[in-house]
């Protein structure tokens, strides 16, 4: 796939970075079932959870492309954040944090764009966010 040619990039890009969680109790749900349902967040399930998510950063297809060009082609930040271009939405778990934030941080700020500098500090920022609080999550996506 030539990744210039994805049909996300026609778009804005958005970067959601969840904000706060709850519990869906609009049902009556009974108490034996609350009780599965809290014991499966204790333990990190997520039923019955709504994320919440607000959107940390926006850019076009355009600059997105820029952005993530600039990685090593070859390496695994690449190829994570080239997945946005391939489905048109990735996650990002505290699993791939350390791998992405010394990714980004390598790439020379003299050689970026003035959009790209922006996208990778505020990238860093919200993955030093995940490290402090493991529940949270990143989701890039198309709109």
């Amino acid at each position: 796939m030539d990744v210039a040619e994805s049909r996300h990039l026609k778009g804005s890009v958005y970067f959601y970075r969840l904000t706060r969680k709850f519990i869906d109790e609009k049902d009556n749900i009974p108490q034996d079932a609350k009780q599965v349902m809290y014991y499966s967040l204790a333990i990190g399930h997520h039923l019955g959870i709504v994320d919440c998510l607000s959107a940390a950063m926006v850019c076009t297809g355009p600059e997105y492309l820029e952005w993530i060009s600039a990685l090593d082609t070859e390496s695994e930040a690449y190829r994570k954040m080239k997945g946005f271009l391939m489905f048109g939405e990735i996650t990002i778990y505290p699993e791939h944090i350390n791998m992405l934030a010394l990714a980004f941080d390598a790439i020379d700020a003299n050689a970026q764009s003035v959009k790209s500098r922006e996208l990778t500090v505020g990238f860093i920022e919200v993955l030093t966010a995940i490290y402090n609080e493991p529940t949270m999550y990143l989701m890039i996506r198309g709109g």
